[in-house]
């Protein structure tokens, strides 16, 4: 499973490049950039199938970030993982945006003055 991180702000916005989740791969890769930040977008366009496993993983990832004071935001959810989550109702706990710069525009953006 491939990462692809993009910083905008104090928001990371976070490519998941797989089509499948796999919850021990994917808690090794994310745990860095989870040290790091707060607020968090996964990006999931190129995911196809998400199990109840993935779901899990998706929950870790939001406990860990509210434990913090921040938030995890989806966008790019395809039609069978967002009925999967409307399912089991992660729609009700974690934002889910058709687009990047939407869920970007949900959060106030703090920019780093360099």
């Amino acid at each position: 499973m491939k990462l692809n991180l993009q910083k905008i702000g104090n928001i990371a916005v976070v490519a998941l490049e797989t089509e499948i989740i796999n919850n021990h791969k994917f808690k090794a890769n994310i745990r860095p950039i989870l040290e790091n930040y707060k607020n968090l977008i996964f990006d999931m366009r190129q995911v196809k199938l998400i199990d109840t496993y993935g779901c899990a993983a998706l929950l870790t990832c939001l406990r860990k970030l509210n434990k913090a004071g921040g938030e995890l935001k989806l966008f790019g959810v395809c039609k069978p993982t967002r009925t999967l989550f409307e399912l089991v109702r992660i729609h009700r706990i974690v934002e889910i945006f058709n687009t990047k710069e939407e869920a970007v525009n949900s959060y106030e953006i703090v920019f780093a003055s360099n």
